[in-house]
């Protein structure tokens, strides 16, 4: 393959990318957090496949935000932390930042972005709050409400070493692609349900991550389908 082969297909691929950015950025404008239990879903499926389990729902969820850093670049990326892996839960899994929502937050943005400088430094200033996501029932007891930002480069980051291992960026095309998933099987309560991971390289992003991911490529394929009608 020649350079200017090369140049082209990395040329296309970050146009698509950024065809990602704009359509989320149509998609979320206006929203606002809902917490309604009808429109809880839990992660990786849809909210109608959700209710069907709504017998296995915690019954008083703690309020929770997490921030999904989209990074502007010529080919855009997702900003993830790896946890510590000294925490009591959910040591060492790729995840957002985000935490439990606490009494002085003014709002789900607030604590996101709160959650996101005190766990990997990145400052409010860099970010742009596109909208939100709707809230994710996770069957350890938290409503989490899903912060979408569209982040600026020029940021450095600062990680707490209690909260964080290590940060990295993945480029959203890829793990927007259907290709990178793979199916694991992952019981609900009484039920085996079929859940997607996304692999990146060596790492493989599950749970509640993966499931906010496929949600907001959802989202953003169904304005990319209404766009297209």
């Amino acid at each position: 393959m020649s350079h200017a082969q090369a140049g082209l297909e990395y040329s296309a691929a970050g146009g698509a990318s950024l065809a990602w950015l704009a359509r989320i950025r149509a998609r979320l404008k206006g929203t606002q957090p809902r917490h309604a239990i009808d429109e809880w879903v839990i992660p990786g499926l849809s909210p109608a496949q959700s209710q069907q389990y709504r017998s296995v729902f915690p019954l008083a969820p703690a309020p929770a935000a997490v921030l999904i850093p989209l990074i502007q670049r010529d080919e855009p990326t997702v900003l993830l932390t790896q946890r510590a892996t000294q925490l009591r839960h959910h040591a060492g899994q790729i995840s957002f930042p985000g935490g439990r929502i606490e009494a002085h937050d003014a709002s789900e943005a607030a604590a996101a972005l709160r959650e996101a400088r005190e766990e990997i430094g990145l400052e409010e200033h860099f970010v742009s709050v596109a909208g939100y996501l709707t809230d994710h029932i996770l069957l350890s007891g938290f409503r989490v409400t899903p912060v979408v930002g569209i982040v600026q480069p020029g940021f450095t980051l600062r990680l707490d070493p209690d909260e964080v291992q290590e940060s990295f960026e993945a480029p959203l095309a890829q793990v927007f692609d259907p290709a990178s998933r793979q199916a694991q099987r992952r019981r609900i309560g009484d039920h085996v349900i079929e859940l997607c991971e996304i692999c990146y390289g060596e790492r493989t992003i599950w749970g509640a991550t993966a499931g906010m991911l496929i949600s907001l490529q959802q989202l953003a394929g169904a304005a990319e389908e209404s766009v297209s009608a």
